[in-house]
């Protein structure tokens, strides 16, 4: 792969959200959901940055016992940002309880898998309206290229600092901020079966890394599982589609 300047792509990310909320909210809060995992660290050792650790809100949201919530105190602790704790296990519990009584048929293991995702982004857009903030999306290139985020989950957010950035770069980046090696390197995990997100794709993000930078990757079983996740998850990335009527639109759009 070509070589990473991190301390020049970190100035230019910095910069980047900066300009995004003097466009989009020149004195609001950038509101970053917690895991302590290396995305949500970066994208809040960034925004801290861009716009100073008061101007910076964590949202911890564990599903009753999270066993490793200690690493996201460690982040917002190391950054000095204000946070709040907010455990989504009664909605979550409520949620699927409904689901259970009312649906005409079994809940899908990918609904239990995705609905806690998608209760965390609820709850974060509600901080972030209270607070007047912008949510803070912490996918990146890697993740959404084989489509390893819940849409209208993790997937969604206000503004993307990593979504450009493969997980070996969002590394570096973690290490140019300074942030402490544990948090930089902790394996991911999906939080429900237990495995690493590495473990769930099967194959190595230094692998997947790799291919989306120079094309390589010579393990043709590894190379087809990729295009295939690439194909068949990237909708997530695009737009609602929506009908195209050509009615005249005369009001003012700038």
């Amino acid at each position: 792969m070509n070589q990473f300047d991190a301390k020049k792509v970190t100035g230019q990310v910095v910069e980047w959200i900066r300009e995004f909320f003097e466009e989009n909210g020149k004195d609001c809060m950038a509101v970053v959901a917690i895991s302590g995992g290396k995305d949500s660290s970066v994208v809040a050792a960034l925004c801290v940055e861009a716009l100073g650790k008061d101007r910076v809100f964590g949202v911890l949201m564990p599903n009753g016992e999270q066993a490793d919530i200690d690493m996201s105190k460690l982040l917002v602790s190391h950054l000095g940002i204000n946070h709040t704790i907010i455990n989504i296990k009664d909605a979550y519990e409520g949620m699927l309880g409904e689901l259970k009584d009312k649906l005409p048929c079994e809940v899908s293991v990918q609904t239990t898998t995705n609905l806690p995702a998608r209760l965390r982004m609820a709850a974060v857009y509600a901080v972030s309206q209270s607070m007047n903030g912008r949510v803070a999306n912490t996918c990146n290139l890697s993740e959404d290229w084989v489509g390893y985020a819940t849409r209208y989950g993790d997937g969604a957010g206000d503004f993307s600092p990593l979504a450009h950035l493969t997980v070996q770069e969002v590394k570096a980046i973690g290490r140019e901020l300074g942030l402490p090696e544990v948090l930089v390197e902790k394996p991911p995990i999906d939080g429900l079966s237990g495995l690493t997100d590495e473990e769930n794709l099967g194959f190595t993000y230094a692998q997947l890394d790799r291919y989306i930078r120079t094309g390589v990757c010579e393990d043709v079983e590894i190379k087809e599982k990729i295009d295939y996740k690439r194909k068949t998850n990237k909708f997530k990335l695009q737009l609602m589609p929506s009908f195209n009527y050509d009615g005249d639109v005369k009001a003012k759009d700038e």
